[in-house]
């Protein structure tokens, strides 16, 4: 895709949603990395349907520990890998206190670090509680990324070191959440709503429903 082409793309996702939000509920920067953790090959909605009641009683690492694993298990349950996940929101709370004085770092490499955090969880915390501009690539980004030739790439890091480059670096610090919020509820797997695709003229996709 041109450089014109980039960037009138990235000018109309952010004229669809001008001011993008996770679809993930939290309540301050601890939440927020345990519910991106607990997303894990799960969706959004059911990981809130889980969080809801658990936020209201927990909202720190010292709360999270003393709520222990086994009442942890219980809130999260419905969540795909609860068994896992939960041991390592536990420990993970657990470095927190220990480490950081129950803060999460804005530190890459030390979020990685944590039980249960990969680079795609990293760069969501940092994009989403501290205003970083860095693209964390899910299987929509990967798929939109792809399927567009935005930023094509044959894994998720290949794709997410092309989109920090073709990028513009007015976008960057929202490009993570309008590409997400695209390939959800337009750029679908199965069936991309084409039709209703406001990127649809720049779109590289040899398969598009419509011109």
């Amino acid at each position: 895709m041109k450089k014109a082409d980039i960037e009138e793309f990235y000018r109309r996702l952010q004229a669809e949603r001008p001011e993008p939000r996770s679809d993930l509920q939290y309540v301050n920067t601890y939440t927020l990395l345990v519910a991106v953790v607990l997303s894990a090959q799960a969706t959004d909605i059911g990981v809130n349907k889980a969080t809801g009641p658990l936020f209201k009683k927990v909202k720190t690492p010292a709360a999270m520990v003393a709520l222990d694993e086994a009442r942890l298990r219980d809130y999260i349950k419905t969540i795909g890998l609860y068994n896992a996940k939960a041991k390592n929101v536990i420990a993970l709370s657990q470095i927190l206190i220990d480490e950081y004085g129950s803060s999460v770092p804005n530190d890459q490499k030390a979020l990685e670090a944590l039980p249960g955090v990969g680079r795609k969880t990293a760069n969501v915390v940092r994009n989403v509680a501290f205003g970083e501009p860095t693209i964390a690539v899910d299987t929509h980004i990967y798929r939109v990324s792809n399927r567009t030739g935005l930023a094509p790439g044959k894994t998720p890091l290949a794709v997410e070191k092309k989109l920090e480059t073709v990028t513009p670096d007015a976008y960057k610090l929202h490009a993570h959440h309008w590409l997400i919020l695209h390939g959800r509820y337009t750029c679908k797997a199965r069936k991309p709503l084409c039709e209703a695709c406001s990127v649809i003229e720049l779109c590289r996709f040899k398969g598009k429903t419509t011109v």
